[in-house]
Parts: structure tokens; C-alpha cells; sequence
């Protein structure tokens, strides 16, 4: 019996998981021929990654804002 190779769905993965798979889809678009319509599946998932790649480290910058106030600006700002 085959398995199901339908990918996880991109709100579930974390960070790592959807920067090595983001990788991977710039590998095979960068290296392979591909038909038209697998390349524009590759090319939509990898949007989608980006963006959850995004949102990802834009809420690991918030929270390490969050947790070190007023200290971070003053680190930032003494560079």
C-alpha cells in the first residue's frame, strides 16, 4: 500500500520545519525541470511557507521584546 505523501499543513509546522522544507522546494525549483503545474504547487507552498516563516519570527520578536522591556532598546540603541 503507498503511502500518503500529502504534505503537513503549513499553520502546524514550526519554524525549522518549514524553513528546511522551504529549502528544499528552492532546491527542486532551482535544479529540476518540473512540469508547469508541479512548479506552480512548489511555488505556492513556498509562499505560504515564507509567510509562516514570517509570522514565526515576528512573534519570537515580539515576545523577546516583551520579555526584555526597556532593556533591549537600550542595547539596540548603545550600538
Amino acid at each position: 500500500m503507498a503511502k500518503s505523501s500529502s504534505p503537513k499543513p503549513i499553520e502546524k509546522l514550526k519554524y525549522e520545519q518549514a524553513f528546511a522544507e522551504l529549502e528544499t522546494i528552492v532546491d527542486t525549483l532551482e535544479g529540476q525541470q518540473n512540469p508547469l503545474d508541479e512548479a506552480m504547487s512548489l511555488y505556492e507552498r513556498g509562499q505560504g511557507l515564507v509567510k509562516r516563516c514570517s509570522e514565526l519570527l515576528e512573534g519570537a520578536e515580539l515576545k523577546v521584546r516583551e520579555l526584555s522591556g526597556d532593556e533591549l532598546s537600550e542595547l539596540v540603541a548603545g550600538e
